[in-house]
């Protein structure tokens, strides 16, 4: 059922114009959920791809020459008259040239720039991610607290069926009115659990409509539990780590430092620029000069020698990052999978045991009462001990599939 706050959302954007379309009833399944918002044109994510397509368009652009330098001039024109015919030495100059970048500088620029793109790239593929994980947790959490309130709304009529048989019980003398308000107030308590259920929903809810839009985020969820595609064994996943898009992501900004200090490099090598010059005489010969300009780099110490060392200390600053994210990565590595492994152990001890035991102990607090060989409050803490135990194993089996999203965003999926 639609929520409240969903259903004022919604009313909302028709009250300012903006078309809804029906709902769907068909089940929103988890895997459909994922799909839907890395299909979203998501913003956080196309932003990347801008910023690559301009990153190609740069190494393009850096790695041409400079344009050249055209110059038209009039020279030596006697100011005593302004007679540009009266002396010999008067001319209409006119005189190109072109600079060319020293060493290697624009090839490397374009593989730096290109590496620039290729970190942007990453950044997208690490952000798919991120949002599938996002995805599948907010779904997750929605799953689950409609679960809390079905399973909350049935213990609340056991309650109440509870109630009828301390009525009954009460109208035969065998039992004090306490138990009847006893009753009373239980269902009261559960009521207002239910209200912070739907205000956990509606929150949840929210997280979804942000990845996959009102439309999806409202349609019922299937009953039965979902599945996550498998993953390695850990060993494997640690290994993989060093594919892990953050991980690229310092590769590539690696590799574009390392560009860095090759331009650096470059920089001890002579810059040179070509130039020539015509000039045009009234009646005389006219001139023809050409030439090279060569730029000397004969004092390194704090220009050349500065960039080598800030260029080699900025990939040493990648190096250790990309060092520092392994470590992380590792860290989460480790605690995921011992979560998914202790927690299925739990899961197992619930559902084998644990609720068992809760049933029984409910079923037996129920004919010890009817035979007044317990009393009303040990049934009722009976019936509740069974509501939390059903409230925990349904919590503990949303973080174990909690825990393997995060493992499948560690370790990437098949489909990547």
């Amino acid at each position: 059922m639609t929520s409240i706050i969903t259903r004022l959302v919604i009313a909302g954007l028709v009250s300012l114009g903006i078309a809804i379309p029906a709902l769907a009833q068909t089940p929103l399944g988890l895997k459909e959920s994922v799909t839907i918002a890395l299909q979203a044109n998501d913003p956080s994510v196309a932003l990347f791809e801008e910023r690559a397509l301009a990153l190609e368009d740069r190494a393009i652009a850096d790695s041409q020459l400079p344009d050249p330098v055209f110059t038209a001039r009039m020279q030596n024109v006697p100011l005593s008259s302004f007679d540009i015919n009266r002396e010999g030495m008067t001319q209409l100059f006119l005189g190109a040239k072109q600079a060319f970048p020293k060493g290697k500088t624009r090839s490397l620029t374009r593989k730096k720039r290109l590496s620039e793109a290729q970190a942007e790239r990453m950044r997208k593929t690490l952000t798919e991610r991120q949002i599938a994980l996002q995805t599948r947790n907010a779904w997750l959490e929605l799953y689950y607290w409609q679960g809390a309130r079905a399973i909350t709304e049935q213990s609340r009529a056991q309650i109440a069926d509870l109630g009828g048989i301390a009525e009954a019980v009460f109208a035969t003398g065998r039992s004090a009115a306490q138990n009847v308000l006893r009753i009373d107030l239980e269902t009261s308590l559960l009521g207002a659990r239910l209200v912070e259920i739907d205000r956990k929903t509606d929150v949840a809810r929210a997280d979804l409509v942000r990845l996959i839009g009102i439309a999806n985020a409202t349609r019922p969820l299937p009953e039965g539990f979902p599945e996550l595609p498998a993953f390695p064994s850990a060993q494997d996943m640690q290994a993989g780590l060093v594919r892990h898009p953050s991980v690229k992501v310092f590769d590539a900004t690696m590799a574009a430092r390392t560009r860095d200090i090759d331009i650096a490099g470059e920089q001890y090598k002579p810059g040179f620029t070509v130039e020539g010059a015509y000039g045009s005489r009234d009646s005389r010969s006219d001139f023809g000069s050409i030439g090279v300009s060569l730029s000397v780099p004969l004092f390194t110490a704090n220009r050349q020698d500065r960039r080598l060392s800030a260029a080699k200390r900025m990939r040493a600053s990648t190096r250790l990052g990309r060092d520092a994210q392994l470590l992380e990565l590792n860290r989460e590595l480790g605690r995921n999978y011992a979560q998914w492994a202790r927690i299925g152990e739990r899961i197992a001890l619930y559902e084998t045991d644990v609720l068992k035991r809760a049933t029984d102990t409910a079923e037996a607090a129920l004919i010890g009462y009817e035979n007044e060989t317990a009393d009303f409050a040990e049934l009722v803490r009976a019936e509740l001990a069974v509501l939390d135990t059903e409230l925990t194993l349904l919590r503990l089996r949303i973080d174990r599939t909690q825990s393997h999203a995060a493992l499948l965003y560690l370790n990437g999926e098949n489909n990547e």
